[in-house]
């Protein structure tokens, strides 16, 4: 089947710039590079770091259907951080910067919660994805995630509910993992595809791979000229072992893909998406990452964890001062055991860097475009490779008795009448009504 690809005019060295428009259209899903979703490390500090060094999109951590459902909407009058706080957590943040740019992910195996669920959030992301590719036991246990690749049925009568119930400006999209067969696989994408979505992506494993194994990106090819043999102009998303801007040409180079999301890449280095990511991340990342999160009230934990994972390479930190400050953070019980490396910048000053970085660089502009030979390049002209430490990759989220306040260890969730108890959720910052 021939492929036919859409080539940027080139009458002078930069492209014509897009008509800018406020909503997600299926062409913003084409030549981009985004943030995968992400247990933990997904956080709202990470998707504004990604979006200051280029992201296209950025997509939330999974949030189960029923959690959201028990959450209180809080704005928080100073920052402006929007936090959806469960019992004795927040269940999401964001903020508004980042709306225009934000996919919140779901985990649902009922078409009634699911849209129940985007609705509670639609004023804050641009678009809803649904998980269908997850391999975990807290979102296959209940039907969600990769349960519903056996589940055809239920996986598209959820996307066609989210499709006919949210508003034309709000985008609905699926992220699938490869079938054993790639005729199945087929199949499964044609209905998905015919459902409305769009966008598509495919993470290049079955269910039963882990990251360790290689993801067979190579299948993806086939599975791209058929979606552009159907004619609906529905970009298919590549994830699966990309590691950086430069290696995404690679992955778009094999695969044929529009678009190309990094997950572990990008929990390493959220400057990943430059052409010229961040190095000696212990002094180029870590601080202004530490005060942004301080002032957006992240809760300790998790920038912890998220900072835990930063690995780039050095140029001018020595190994020592790295190991140095690897066990500063290990030993850190709040942000004060961490202020002698934030005092460079404030939480206000890294915030204002990162609004500037986006209205000089709007993120929806940032493109890797195919040239005439079929190879990507970037569209801009301003603008090593990194790896996630073994045992970290997308860790599961605290269960339903696992709280962050210590005087609600075993306080349990309210239930939904008529609906099990909801199941275990990524968990944000802390509740800004704790604070």
């Amino acid at each position: 089947m021939s492929r036919t690809r859409t080539h940027s005019p080139s009458p002078s060295p930069r492209p014509s710039k897009r008509t800018k428009v406020d909503h997600l259209t299926p062409d913003d899903f084409k030549n981009g590079l985004f943030l995968a979703p992400m247990v933990r490390s997904g956080a709202l500090p990470t998707r504004l770091f990604a979006l200051k060094h280029g992201a296209t999109l950025v997509w939330g951590p999974e949030i189960i259907d029923k959690a959201i459902l028990h959450s209180t909407r809080e704005v928080d009058p100073i920052t402006g951080v929007v936090s959806y706080n469960g019992v004795s957590r927040a269940i999401f943040a964001t903020h508004p910067v980042e709306k225009p740019y934000l996919i919140y992910q779901m985990g649902s195996s009922d078409p009634e919660l699911a849209v129940q669920a985007a609705k509670t959030v639609m004023q804050d992301i641009s678009g809803i994805d649904l998980n269908c590719g997850c391999p975990k036991p807290f979102s296959t246990h209940a039907g969600m995630g990769a349960a519903l690749l056996t589940n055809p049925d239920l996986l598209c009568s959820i996307l066609i509910a989210l499709r006919k119930e949210m508003p034309p400006h709000i985008t609905v999209t699926a992220k699938i993992r490869l079938l054993p067969s790639q005729e199945d696989t087929l199949k499964l994408v044609e209905r998905i595809v015919n459902t409305g979505v769009s966008a598509l992506t495919v993470h290049c494993r079955t269910r039963n791979m882990r990251e360790k194994d290689r993801a067979v990106i190579e299948r993806l090819r086939e599975i791209v000229e058929f979606v552009e043999g159907m004619g609906k102009g529905i970009a298919v998303v590549e994830n699966g072992d990309c590691k950086d801007w430069e290696d995404a040409k690679r992955v778009r180079e094999i695969t044929g893909a529009h678009s190309v999301m990094i997950a572990r890449g990008a929990e390493s280095n959220p400057s990943c998406f430059s052409p010229e990511p961040l190095k000696d991340v212990e002094t180029s990342l870590v601080p202004a990452y530490l005060n942004l999160s301080k002032y957006l009230q992240n809760h300790f934990s998790l920038t912890k964890f998220c900072v835990g994972q930063f690995k780039g390479p050095r140029t001018h930190v020595t190994k020592a001062e790295s190991l140095a400050l690897r066990q500063t953070l290990s030993q850190a019980k709040d942000y004060a055991d961490m202020e002698h490396l934030m005092a460079s910048s404030t939480g206000e000053q890294e915030f204002q860097q990162i609004l500037d970085a986006i209205e000089a660089n709007p993120p929806r502009e940032h493109r890797m475009l195919l040239s005439e030979g079929g190879s990507p390049h970037a569209e801009q002209d301003d603008e090593s490779v990194t790896i996630t430490p073994e045992g970290t990759q997308n860790p599961e989220p605290p269960g339903s008795g696992a709280p962050f306040l210590p005087n609600d260890t075993g306080r349990p969730l309210a239930k939904i009448p008529g609906h099990d108890a909801t199941t275990p959720t990524p968990s944000g910052s802390l509740s800004l009504a704790s604070m």
